[in-house]
């Protein structure tokens, strides 16, 4: 298994090559992906791409589901919160 860099809101960050976008995410410290439309913080609840409570931007596309994205060098993820 080797690394990968990707970018979550703009920081650089070395993650497995072999984990999810969610994982990554997650293991770095940030629990909230995005905001509900009441301004609720919302964050991955079933992990396998089913409840959309896990959306982000990668690499401009909106509305990604952070659960089932593995991720890539130089990814760019953008969370909502």
């Amino acid at each position: 298994m080797s690394d990968v860099t990707l970018f979550i809101d703009g920081v650089p960050r070395r993650v497995p090559s072999d984990v999810t976008v969610a994982v990554a995410i997650l293991n770095h410290g940030t629990m909230s992906l995005r905001k509900s439309s009441e301004g609720q913080p919302r964050a991955p609840v079933c992990a396998m791409g089913t409840c959309f409570e896990c959306r982000v931007t990668v690499d401009g596309q909106a509305g990604v589901r952070a659960c089932i994205t593995p991720v890539t060098e130089g990814m760019q993820v953008e969370t909502m919160s």
